[in-house]
């Protein structure tokens, strides 16, 4: 039995779920322990800059902020049925870091 640890990240939370659940279906599917998917806390990067290039005017201030949702699923099962849950076709805004032992 080996283990797979798999991080979904993505601006949307819309555009994880859809993943995490191809990859619920494909475990109880093989029948495989599956934990997860735990929610993992939102990381924020936040930028502030003057909107005057010269400095010049009013103290005004620009805001941007980018939000990045994370999910854990933990799969345990033979190394064959974790070799498929592999081909999970995945959109281009979600990142994928799968770590096995």
């Amino acid at each position: 039995m080996s283990k797979a640890r798999i991080l979904l990240e993505g601006e949307k939370p819309g555009d994880l779920e859809p993943v995490v659940a191809q990859i619920k279906e494909l475990t109880t599917a093989l029948n495989m322990t599956m934990i997860g998917p735990v929610r993992m806390p939102r990381k924020k990067l936040e930028i502030s800059c003057r909107k005057t290039p010269c400095g010049d005017g009013s103290d005004t201030y620009e805001h941007w902020e980018k939000r990045i949702s994370k999910r854990l699923v933990d799969i345990e099962g033979d190394e064959k049925l974790i070799k498929q849950i592999l081909r999970i076709r995945v959109p281009s805004t979600v990142s994928v870091k799968i770590s096995l032992s």
